[in-house]
């Protein structure tokens, strides 16, 4: 049993305490939140003891950070100072420099680092994986309403989830990255951007074209994977896939009527319906315990993080 300790016990570090305490292979031992209140609610209602701070971490196998974005940078450096395999929310920190010292300080001491890149676990996206064959083309929307409580801007806590899985739909880091970001809101911290939006462009010559905005009025999350024949689409929030092949109907074959255009859709089945964050989990174990391959895993964090680096960065 992999005992774990997580640390904030926010929105998202209290479903990550829920996954933990209900997974068979794993048990939740510590909650760490510097709000007690908070953080002894999670701890109480799980059977975990609670802490106000990280401390020693003895009797403990793997560590879940949810806290603040801006305390992963030193939380991770802890644990996996620690040797001890590190569950990390997206982004590892909102700074490339600082993102890479962390992955490579996993890699230097071989322990296993998971990025909460939670989309990659998304029934819909693992069943489409599995229908795509020779994408060219890919564009997404990630437009949700306003969220005072979100500090960082869209491009680390939206866009990024959409970068990563272009990346990984193409299979190649992008060659080129061009963009724009826009800020609006004037409850916004300053410097964290409203809205943004990537192209990238790949050796290739494939396209990634991807939207993120915290100031639409409905929540939208859907990506859509254009091949030479086939069109795939995929509603991140339904969790569904929806295949669409146009054609043309020859003339002849149609009485005499001229010609017409038609698209036949299907829907396939979604294989695997499990929560994205329980197979995340299981993810996490599987590298803990070897039977999935933590290298593979450190390498594929960055090339996300690189991107919306780049796309940020002031330009002359």
């Amino acid at each position: 049993m992999t005992r774990i300790a997580l640390v904030g016990a926010g929105t998202m570090g209290s479903y990550h305490a829920r996954v933990v305490a209900s997974s068979s292979r794993a048990e939740l031992a510590r909650v760490i939140d510097a709000y007690q209140p908070v953080g002894e609610n999670i701890a109480e209602r799980y059977g975990a003891r609670w802490s106000a701070e990280l401390g020693d971490l003895d009797g403990i196998d793997a560590v879940i950070v949810a806290a603040s974005t801006e305390a992963h940078y030193p939380l991770a450096k802890q644990v996996l100072d620690a040797g001890i395999p590190l569950l990390v929310e997206k982004p590892v920190v909102n700074d490339l420099t600082r993102s890479r010292e962390i992955v490579e300080r996993a890699e230097q001491l071989d322990v296993p680092i998971l990025c909460g890149l939670l989309e990659r676990f998304n029934p819909a996206v693992m069943t489409a994986r599995h229908l795509i064959e020779n994408p060219v083309h890919v564009t997404a929307t990630r437009h949700s309403p306003y969220a005072p409580r979100i500090k960082t801007g869209v491009a680390w806590d939206l866009l990024i989830h959409d970068v990563d899985l272009a990346i990984n739909i193409l299979g190649a880091r992008p060659v080129t990255t061009t963009g724009a970001i826009g800020y609006f809101h004037p409850d916004s911290v300053a410097g964290a951007e409203d809205v943004a939006s990537a192209t990238l462009g790949f050796d290739g010559g494939q396209v990634a074209q991807l939207s993120a905005s915290r100031i639409g009025q409905k929540k939208d999350r859907t990506m859509t994977v254009h091949e030479l024949d086939r069109l795939i689409e995929i509603d991140l929030l339904r969790r569904d896939v929806t295949v669409y092949r146009h054609g043309v109907i020859d003339p002849s074959d149609d009485d005499g009527r001229g010609y017409r255009q038609h698209t036949s859709i299907e829907i396939p089945e979604i294989t695997n319906a499990r929560e994205p964050l329980a197979a995340q989990f299981d993810h996490f174990l599987d590298l803990i315990n070897g039977s999935a391959d933590a290298a593979a895993e450190r390498r594929a964090i960055l090339p996300s993080h690189a991107v919306i680096a780049e796309l940020l960065s002031p330009r002359a």
